[in-house]
């Protein structure tokens, strides 16, 4: 046991080497990852070369269809929005409500950043939250790290609900359970990080005096809505309702507040926000009626399904693309709309979506190289291996570590997708080895996968947005001490939570 355990641990020390320590671009060490993984895999697990070729091609195309799809689509309905103006217009409406930088650290980093994520991903909550802080005075450390602690609890659902979707697709799981499940998980963190950026805003606990209820109701806002909006709807809400309820509670919270000044940034009119709003009004539309809660429409769109059976071995996934009802199309029709109704041409936007595609390839090799590694390890009995021998290890305290596995896999990748991708059959083979709930331990991936403060990738995403390359060890060493609090936070609650409620 232990010794397939030590060859099926290979794949992962290389990344985590290559990543963490020669500091390889993820693209380079992916691709030799899943060579050496395709290696290990024929000559120590004896799986065939066909099938471990299969195996691989049905990881790629994953990778491409829905990942790289939806990642393209997301990041050309921001830019379309920023070529137009609109993203503009939406940071100076934020920017109207209030002058207390407290405030104004829930609005941008929390709320707005968390709107961000739920359309985008992709480093552009960090990226872009950060900027506006410093705008506002703060210092761009503080702001930086302020903005990667913001961009936790948002990523599970970040880029129209692609980390579920992908760890479902990946773990055969439905994403409307798992969705369900991470919002409960994430419950006390959502409610407990506007705290924490508030704290860092001034640098002291005292910070929370005088708006510990706004900062309370900003958690809530966004906490609430997750919960309703992935029960009823799945993956693709829970981030965009909540982010934007979240919003809606601080700003009508902050206008109760006393002593507000006036800032001097113009209002846009409402004729403006709901222009510079469409792609996303649109989308958010759409979503609800390719859902199940509108089943005539959700069927019909679901009929333009191609069904695929790439890999050649036992018990093989059946690749279902859906065309239609995928998040990346309604984002790309949506973008369409919206773009024409803020008064970019068709034209534009096709060179927009040129630009997209291009700034991607290199985003596009790793994830493809990952996910066929993950797909490898699965086929060839390689993340069995991990679970037994972990399962073994730990025995009935498994769960208390697992959202760990999940920082890792973001730590290692940058990608909360990725870690699902790379972790998500281990924490379910562990699951079934143990007898526990499959769903409440896969979930836990996914929630610890949110600790993305963590990772050198997103922490040089923010030194970038900055323009402070070479400050990323100072940043690193303020993430590292609140991330590990968000973790142990994250494992006690979840393994509490999950023995009173029969779950582990």
């Amino acid at each position: 046991m232990w010794i397939k355990f030590a060859i099926a641990l290979l794949p992962i020390i290389w990344l985590i080497i290559s990543l963490g320590v020669m500091r390889m671009p993820a693209a380079r060490a992916c691709v030799i990852g899943l060579v050496l993984t395709i290696v290990l895999a024929i000559f120590s697990f004896k799986l065939p070369v066909l099938d471990t070729m299969t195996g691989a091609l049905e990881g790629i195309i994953m990778g491409i269809w829905p990942i790289m799809f939806v990642i393209v689509m997301a990041l050309f309905a921001y830019n379309v929005t920023t070529e137009s103006g609109g993203m503009k217009t939406i940071q100076n409406m934020l920017a109207t409500i209030s002058t207390d930088k407290r405030i104004i650290v829930l609005i941008i980093a929390w709320g707005f950043g968390g709107f961000l994520e739920s359309i985008a991903g992709f480093g552009t909550a960090v990226a872009i939250a950060a900027g506006i802080l410093i705008a506002f005075g703060l210092d761009p450390i503080r702001a930086s790290v302020i903005s990667l602690i913001a961009n936790t609890t948002a990523t599970a659902f970040g880029a129209i609900g692609l980390p579920i979707l992908t760890l479902a697709e990946v773990t055969n799981l439905k994403q409307e359970n798992l969705s369900f499940i991470v919002t409960l998980q994430l419950f006390v963190l959502v409610v407990l990080v506007p705290f924490i950026l508030v704290i860092l805003t001034e640098g002291s606990i005292k910070a929370v005096k005088g708006v510990g209820l706004i900062t309370l109701m900003s958690g809530l806002g966004m906490a609430i809505p997750q919960v309703i909006a992935a029960k009823f709807v799945g993956a693709e809400l829970p981030a965009i309702v909540g982010s934007l309820c979240s919003i809606a509670i601080t700003v009508l919270f902050t206008r109760w507040h006393e002593d507000e000044e006036e800032s001097d940034v113009e209002r846009p009119s409402t004729n403006e926000m709901l222009k510079a709003c469409s792609p996303f009004i649109l989308v958010f539309i759409f979503v609800i009626f390719a859902s199940s809660l509108v089943p005539a429409v959700n069927n019909l769109l679901n009929k333009v399904t191609t069904n695929l059976v790439v890999y050649t071995g036992k018990n093989p996934n059946t690749l279902s693309i859906s065309w239609l009802s995928s998040p990346g199309t309604l984002l790309f029709v949506a973008t369409l709309i919206g773009g024409a109704i803020q008064g970019v041409s068709f034209k534009k936007m096709m060179q927009i979506l040129g630009q997209c595609i291009k700034s991607v390839w290199k985003t596009a090799i790793t994830v493809c190289a990952i996910v066929g590694l993950a797909k490898v390890m699965v086929y060839a009995g390689m993340t069995d291996a991990l679970a037994i021998a972990l399962v073994s290890l730990l025995g009935p305290v498994y769960p208390l570590f697992a959202p760990l596995i999940g920082a890792l896999g973001t730590f290692l990748t940058g990608s909360a997708t990725s870690a699902n991708v790379l972790f998500g059959n281990l924490q379910l083979s562990a699951a079934a080895d143990l007898g526990v709930s499959k769903y409440w331990v896969v979930a836990s991936n996914m929630t610890g996968a949110t600790a993305g403060m963590l990772s050198p990738q997103n922490i040089a995403v923010a030194t970038g947005a900055i323009n402070r390359e070479g400050d990323e060890g100072e940043i690193l060493k303020e993430t590292v001490k609140w991330g590990s609090l968000y973790l142990v936070i994250c494992c006690i609650f979840l393994y509490v939570v999950g023995l009173v409620a029969g779950m582990i």
